[in-house]
């Protein structure tokens, strides 16, 4: 694959300070693709201040000038829509066609969407004798994950611009490769010099010192709660802001008025896509007393249509894998009756864990409260509404959810007593407009549409 051997800084490709490298593995064969330079504090500082120096000219710029440029990198996007999706099935390991309709064909529209915010939002009002204006933040430190390596990206940089920010990216170390291909897209589409910069490099590193710089003024972060309490903290000591989209363990609850058969079926296929791999995915699956045994023969039958290597990629790493078989052993070890998959490796090649359901979980199992970030649903049974309630609120976590039920109103009325932060009846379709992020411990801070770009924009006001 191609890599570039340097840093996208001030508008150009750049060395990297130091000498050290990272290795860029394909998950599906193991074998190392690329290499990328791991970048150090000093990387991190020459970035933020060239998007220092350039932040005052962007601010400035009219917001009809930074749709456009948005456009532009939409359209350069769209362009290469063919060239991101190998990438991202090479150093993910989705499969083709998720990497073509997701993993490229997501961002486009969230950058579309930002190019019409940029043109049509409101950046000041009046209340009363006073005059209300929305200012760009200034800097902002992105530091995205490697489930979804060119959304992750978008949803935040294209707020930020549209703001009037500029922008350091620090990319996953898994996934940097997606990352230059945006680096490329940017220049191409002309945004001036340092309003966009690149940093690849390991999260302890190049992410803590951008996390820590005291020329950031706004940290954005999609990641684990964990990671997310460590940058928290560390913007909390320097007083700056932060936008955190951490862990979820997304409860899917079935009701006993809602088609079953369709519930648990697209129900499996949410938790499956990416293998698994998305925060927000549905993995345990809730289902009333009288419905269990048919939902757990439901789907049974809907995962082994999942065939890993085909319809399901690999995990990320070596790592990844390891983790999501731990928890497949600690689901068998505290009692859950396993229905399809297990721990065993379905392939010699590749970080692939087989499509796994879980029948017979009870709320305090490991599996049930921890989120695993793999191809694993638990199925829960819940005797009544108000139970259903209770489990499905019954975590550290808020980020999703969905709500099934034969009748609408009764799906919304159970929707909204959920503590989570983005609910989908009866499958609802993804809006790129919807703002998304967690309650409790999956977050603080909004991404994508008007509440997204909300995030990057601070308030002053002028009395008259």
């Amino acid at each position: 694959m191609k890599a570039h051997d340097g840093m996208y800084i001030g508008g150009q490709w750049r060395p990297a300070a130091g000498p050290d490298t990272i290795a860029v593995v394909n998950p599906a064969d193991e074998q190392v693709i690329a290499h990328v330079p791991a970048g150090t504090a000093e990387d991190v500082d020459v970035a933020v201040r060239a998007a220092r120096e350039a932040f005052p000219a962007w601010a400035a710029t009219p917001p009809a000038e930074r749709a456009a440029r948005i456009a532009a990198l939409r359209d350069v996007l769209v362009a290469r829509k063919d060239e991101i999706a190998e990438t991202v099935t090479a150093e993910l390991g989705a499969p083709l066609a998720l990497s073509q309709t997701v993993h490229a064909g997501v961002p486009v529209l969230v950058a579309g969407s930002y190019a019409e915010l940029a043109a049509s939002y409101s950046f000041e009002e009046k209340i009363g004798n006073s005059t209300v204006l929305l200012e760009p933040v200034g800097v902002v430190g992105a530091i995205t994950p490697w489930n979804y390596p060119l959304h992750q990206v978008v949803a935040k940089v294209a707020p930020a611009l549209a703001a009037g920010c500029t922008v350091v990216l620090k990319p996953a170390e898994d996934t940097p490769l997606t990352a230059q291909l945006f680096a490329e897209a940017a220049h191409e589409a002309g945004l001036p010099a340092g309003v966009f910069n690149l940093v690849t490099g390991l999260g302890p590193v190049a992410g803590q010192a951008l996390a820590a710089h005291e020329g950031v003024d706004l940290v954005s972060f999609t990641g684990s709660t964990a990671v997310g309490r460590q940058i928290g903290a560390t913007a909390g000591a320097a007083v700056k802001r932060v936008a955190l989209e951490l862990g979820g363990k997304s409860a899917n609850v079935i009701l006993p008025s809602a088609d079953l058969a369709k519930a648990v079926s697209v129900g499996i296929a949410n938790v499956m896509s990416n293998s698994g791999q998305t925060c927000s995915a549905w993995t345990r699956m809730l289902v009333h007393k009288d419905q269990y045994d048919e939902a757990v023969a439901l789907a049974t039958a809907a995962v082994a249509k999942y065939v890993p290597g085909e319809r399901v990629g690999p995990l990320v790493n070596a790592k990844q894998q390891e983790r999501v078989r731990g928890y497949i052993e600690k689901g068998v070890a505290e009692g859950a009756r396993l229905v399809a998959g297990g721990p065993d490796a379905p392939l010699e090649m590749g970080y692939y864990v087989s499509p796994t359901v879980f029948a017979d979980v009870t709320e305090d199992m490991t599996i049930a409260q921890e989120e695993i970030f793999g191809p694993v649903v638990s199925v829960l049974k819940y005797e009544d509404e108000e139970d259903a309630l209770r489990i499905a609120n019954g975590t550290v976590y808020g980020l999703a959810g969905a709500v099934w039920a034969g009748d609408e109103t009764e799906a919304v009325a159970f929707a909204r007593r959920m503590d989570t932060g983005q609910v989908d009846i009866n499958g609802g379709r993804f809006n790129p407009l919807a703002p998304f992020g967690g309650y409790k411990q999956s977050g603080v801070g909004r991404e994508l549409g008007p509440h997204g770009l909300s995030e990057y924009l601070q308030t002053k006001s002028l009395q008259f």
